[in-house]
């Protein structure tokens, strides 16, 4: 059973997401949010599986919510909510910890899907849909340098092989491309992939994207 709490300011909007998550053998609404600060209080009582958090939001938004709530290191992941024109907030997300985005008219199973692969550790952004996402906002990382930052503590741990895979996550490559040009078995990039989050503290393959954008292993396009 995947739990799942609901923030947004719009009561309707958050009667709307209950029905559809109820209506799911498999999933499981723990309460409802009407912004930032009460998210952040009902992850900590309730420990959902998923917060399902809209970005503006009075008082405390979604963005400054999510930062705290993934900072205080509990199982819960934040599946962010935006609309086409606020993508820069979505990417703002991702940067506070959230572990994908999905656009507020998503069709109803792509809203399920993207609940369940969040709670399950993957990442609902596309590689590809990323790597163009960090694109349009690269001027919010840290100044690019001549060439990685091989001093970062977070690269220092990784093989030559993860580094080089790390770069291809970077670059927006799925497992079955990584596979094909490093000519290994999917399977196998996987395996790299799992060891590459767990070294360096990445929450999902997002949070693995944007480490190789801050450690300059990828330069914007």
């Amino acid at each position: 059973m995947t739990t799942v709490l609901i923030a947004d300011d719009q009561p309707l909007q958050r009667f709307g997401f209950r029905m559809l998550l109820e209506s799911q053998d498999d999933m499981a609404v723990l309460g409802e949010a009407a912004n930032g600060s009460e998210a952040i209080r009902m992850t900590a009582e309730l420990r959902p599986d998923v917060v399902l958090m809209d970005i503006r939001m009075p008082g405390l938004d979604g963005i400054e919510a999510t930062r705290r709530i993934t900072m205080a290191g509990d199982r819960t992941r934040v599946l962010i909510l935006t609309t086409f024109d606020l993508d820069e907030y979505a990417y703002a997300g991702l940067r506070a910890g959230a572990s994908g985005f999905l656009i507020k008219d998503a069709l109803p199973e792509e809203l399920l899907s993207g609940i369940r692969a969040v709670a399950s550790g993957d990442a609902v952004v596309a590689p590809a849909l990323t790597r163009r996402l960090l694109d349009a906002y690269a001027q919010l990382l840290p100044t690019p340098s001549a060439g990685p930052d091989a001093t970062d503590p977070r690269l220092a741990a990784l093989t030559d092989r993860e580094r080089e895979i790390l770069t291809a996550m970077g670059r927006g490559w799925t497992n079955t491309e990584i596979a094909d040009r490093f000519r290994l078995a999917e399977s196998t990039v996987k395996t790299h992939v799992g060891r590459i989050l767990a070294k360096t503290g990445s929450r999902d393959r997002i949070q693995a994207v944007i480490l190789a954008y801050d450690t300059r292993l990828v330069h914007p396009s």
